[in-house]
């Protein structure tokens, strides 16, 4: 990779890597390398007034978190390693869609997996031979309809996922909460390995180096749920990291999935406290495919275009950012210079103001960063 994709990549590094809340105000707007670069051309000021802390100001002068050239040397070390910032065409459309995305994954494997349909699997670390069992016939069935399977690579039901999904002979997803360049549990490094070989990826928003917190597991069950369509759920007590995973999905209007059990089994005491709670009953693989009877890989490839449309947009629209200057510059000015009609210049500039690259003032419309 070159200098100026060095450049770039710094750029998306130190936004991810931001430290504080207020990181994640700003984050989500940036989907196009003209914001990005917008970022760096505004003053202090400029970023104060929205809402950036001292530290975070720093931060982005610096632009050379301590990891970023571990992580820079991790992507060139390996054809198979990859990373997709929130511009890219190719950052998975529904991941996009929830509010705290990650600006930046990283990915070892085929990134392009990440655009197919997918259901996510989780439950107990510590499954029966029956989770096992049914959560391997499960996933073998879905990848042999073209599914994608999505999983944690944590022991247990996590672990079932992926090897059903491999011993289908299709591809399958892991999604960490650890940093992208070591396993946990590394008794999975081998499961990890066979996953990259079959065509499948292993994704993380932590970078090569990052430390293990137990909060990142939380973090990643969003992933898990916002990457797929739906999310089953085999073997969960009634308190169980899974079933926030399940949580997360209906926030993300996603379908639920879950699979019964004996009624004094306790691992299966937080599926049927789903199942009460409007979560479909699963007994086969028709219970999950017939929810998506409608959608077939024409149409979802269409819808993934329809979505990566948005960011395309707004890299096709820098003619119009360019028209507006860093003094008054009139909406009816801007689409004479940019020879768009005034109705999409004055819905492009709202957009612009709230990506906090240009300022509504008395008269019209100041810059405030962009190339």
């Amino acid at each position: 990779m070159d200098s100026a994709s060095h450049a770039t990549f710094l750029k998306w590094y130190t936004l991810a890597t931001l430290p504080g809340r207020g990181a994640t105000r700003l984050q989500q707007p940036i989907d196009s390398v003209a914001a990005l670069q917008g970022l760096w051309q505004a003053s202090d000021k400029q970023l104060s007034q929205l809402g950036w802390s001292g530290e975070q100001v720093e931060y982005l002068r610096h632009c050379a978190p301590p990891a970023a050239d571990a992580a820079w040397h991790w992507l060139n070390a390996d054809p198979l390693h990859h990373y997709i910032a929130r511009a890219d065409p190719h950052y998975p459309p529904l991941l996009a869609l929830l509010s705290d995305a990650p600006t930046l994954i990283f990915c070892r494997g085929d990134p392009m997996l990440l655009l197919r349909p997918q259901i996510a699997v989780v439950g107990s670390r510590q499954p029966t031979r029956y989770g096992q069992e049914v959560t391997g016939h499960l996933c073998a069935a879905l990848v042999r309809q073209h599914w994608v399977i999505t999983s944690g690579l944590a022991s247990g039901i996590d672990g079932c996922a992926h090897r059903g999904a491999l011993q289908g002979q299709g591809k399958t997803i892991a999604v960490l909460g650890n940093g992208i360049d070591h396993t946990y549990p590394k008794a999975h490094a081998p499961l990890a390995q066979h996953i990259v070989e079959q065509g499948g990826v292993v994704v993380s928003e932590h970078g090569p180096g990052a430390k293990t917190y137990p909060a990142n597991f939380l973090k990643r069950n969003r992933l898990i749920s916002g990457l797929s369509l739906g999310t089953v759920v085999v073997e969960a007590a009634a308190r169980s990291g899974s079933l926030s995973t399940a949580r997360l999905a209906c926030e993300q209007n996603r379908e639920v999935f879950a699979v019964p059990g004996a009624i004094y089994n306790p691992l299966t005491a937080g599926c049927h406290r789903l199942i009460q709670q409007g979560a479909k009953l699963v007994t086969g693989v028709d219970d999950i495919t017939e929810e998506y009877h409608h959608l077939n890989q024409n149409v979802w490839q269409q819808e993934v275009k329809n979505l990566q449309k948005k960011p395309c947009q707004s890299l096709a629209c820098m003619d119009l950012l360019d028209s507006v200057g860093y003094e008054v510059t009139a909406p009816d000015v801007v689409a004479k210079r940019s020879n768009l009609p005034i109705s999409e210049v004055t819905v492009q500039l709202l957009e612009y103001e709230l990506r906090g690259l240009v300022a509504a003032v008395p008269g019209g419309y100041v810059r405030l960063g962009g190339n």
